[in-house]
């Protein structure tokens, strides 16, 4: 496991050695890894900074998963330097690599974005991820598995999203709620990631697989009501037109969390085709069940989530609620 301590990566590692598979984690050091994993440090931004892994002592693995998001050089020379050690290699790239806008329900067939694996930037994230998904096919070939998230919510999330409204709808009161309620999301749980990632890794899986939840497995109602009753808050939703909250000046997606307005840009994120990835067993829990968990995980670190140091901070100003609440 490259990374395997923050968010996406430490499910994964938590989820292996539930399952009684050998974990190493190869990471910085900043974080502490999940238990039962042997750690190797290293910074793969410094120059030196495989020689833990490079060593012959390091070992053979059956598989290797990255979830690098910078530059696509750093995958480049992590799976060149494992290609002839390791079987699969499993890089969770996104959904962003699909051209702008992506057609609601594109496949994985659809139009990529450019990139190259030689890239030593990361300043356009769709880019950076199209570079980590060549370099990954460049030195794995078909043993390469390339995992297009989208929105990924649940417990150790630090983007912010679940995390902010939980502790927006726990304070109280009148929330503005954006509309419509019947809103249609399409995400997938963190830990229903990590469990088809593993099956897929077992089951010799290469090529790229849209992996989040089918179009509509929630609402946005159904997301934001679940934040009520699990914090157990007197939270009263406010649902208000899109129109409305756009004429706010507010912007969805950042402003409000996991929301975006009708249009080319919610089609791309919440249209995608999914059936390759349910027919290779991906299966998505309940959105009560994330949120519940999301909260309690929120509650047990004192109700305030980590946040990357890469990502803007998301979240309503109080002031631009309360002028659309009047």
């Amino acid at each position: 496991m490259l990374g395997g301590t923050e968010f996406v990566g430490r499910a994964i590692s938590a989820a292996a050695v539930a399952r009684g598979w050998q974990v190493t984690v190869f990471h910085r050091g900043n974080h502490t890894p999940p238990d039962g994993v042997t750690a190797l440090h290293g910074d793969r931004g410094a120059a030196a900074g495989l020689e833990a892994l490079a060593a012959e002592r390091a070992g053979e693995w059956d598989a290797v998963v990255d979830t690098w998001s910078g530059a696509p050089s750093a995958v480049r020379d992590t799976a060149r330097l494992l290609a002839g050690r390791a079987g699969t290699y499993a890089y969770v790239s996104s959904r962003s690599v699909y051209a702008y806008p992506a057609a609601y329900g594109l496949d994985e067939h659809g139009p990529v974005v450019a990139g190259s694996a030689d890239d030593t930037g990361s300043e356009d994230y769709a880019t950076a991820k199209r570079g980590g998904e060549l370099a990954a096919v460049d030195a794995f070939g078909d043993r390469a598995l390339l995992i297009r998230a989208g929105l990924i919510l649940g417990p150790y999330e630090n983007i912010g999203r679940l995390p902010w409204w939980l502790g927006r709808i726990a304070r109280g009161g009148p929330v503005l709620a954006p509309g419509p309620r019947e809103m249609a999301l399409q995400y997938v749980d963190v830990r229903d990631l990590a469990e088809w990632t593993l099956d897929a890794l077992e089951a010799g899986r290469g090529g790229a697989f849209n992996l989040v939840s089918e179009i509509g497995h929630a609402t946005m109602g159904e997301l934001l009501e679940s934040c009520v009753r699990v914090t157990g808050s007197d939270a009263e939703l406010r649902w208000t037109a899109p129109a409305e909250v756009l004429a706010a000046g507010i912007e969805p997606w950042t402003e409000l969390p996991v929301w975006l307005a009708p249009g080319e840009l919610r089609d791309a994120i919440y249209g995608a085709d999914v059936a390759k990835a349910l027919a290779t067993g991906l299966r998505c829990r309940p959105v009560g069940e994330t949120v519940a968990d999301t909260w309690s995980w929120l509650r047990s670190i004192g109700g305030t989530a980590p946040q990357r140091p890469d990502r803007p901070v998301v979240g309503l100003p109080e002031e631009k609620e309360a002028a659309v609440l009047g």
